[in-house]
């Protein structure tokens, strides 16, 4: 059952080692990202798992790792880098940060459907007593002249929803998301999402937003539910 769930972005320069000099400007984010994760530690949950947007439907055990390569940083995390994609290795390196080892990595591909996204979550669920998630997800990278993809006018109440949605732990809401427009909005957390979504069930949470920032064009959610 899932008593607890955080919400968090993945994007690289979450890792001041890739951020660099600009490292001070996500500085508030990396901590309301510490303040979720934390919460899961404090929940009494048996299992934790990491759930993230990656280039299929995988599942890794607690020793898989990633690493920062790609993005030019000698940055290994876990005892296995090179297993995790982005998303998952960032979940890794947040957990560590409040010290957590996840039992297990949940990546599932952008072209999941939310069916089968409800699927994942309610298996997860159902793998403990007392389960909680770490859901990696960004929001649309479509929302201003500086985001990575051109500007489109419903990116932004799409992520104003999203943000509802997860201050109020709206499941609900969080399912219905389409994934064809959230593909035209580049939204990389909608499958992640939705397999919380799943893990929830019938069991009412309450929500925390703990942030909501796009420093650089792209949507970044920090949530806390339990």
């Amino acid at each position: 059952m899932l008593i607890a769930a955080a919400v968090c972005p993945h994007p690289p320069v979450l890792f001041p080692e890739v951020a660099q000099g600009a490292a001070p400007d996500l500085e508030a984010l990396r901590d309301a990202c510490d303040r979720a994760v934390g919460g899961l530690g404090a929940s009494g949950a048996d299992r934790l798992y990491v759930v993230g947007p990656g280039p299929g439907e995988r599942r890794h055990g607690r020793d898989a790792g990633g690493g920062l390569d790609d993005y030019g940083v000698a940055l290994r995390v876990g005892p296995r880098p090179g297993v995790l994609d982005l998303a998952a290795t960032a979940g890794r390196w947040l957990a560590e940060r409040s010290g957590l080892t996840p039992d297990g990595y949940q990546e599932v591909a952008p072209e999941t459907a939310p069916e089968r996204a409800a699927e994942l979550g309610a298996a997860l669920a159902g793998e403990g007593d007392r389960v909680a998630l770490l859901v990696m997800g960004d929001g649309s990278a479509r929302r201003a002249e500086r985001s990575p993809g051109y500007v489109d006018e419903r990116a932004l109440p799409y992520d104003d929803a999203v943000a509802e949605a997860l201050a109020e732990a709206d499941a609900a809401h969080l399912a219905g998301l389409e994934p064809a427009l959230a593909r035209e909005l580049m939204v990389a957390g909608r499958p992640a999402w939705q397999v919380l979504a799943g893990a929830v069930g019938e069991r009412p949470l309450t929500g925390d937003l703990l942030a909501y920032e796009a420093p650089y064009g792209v949507g970044y959610f920090v949530a806390a539910w339990s």
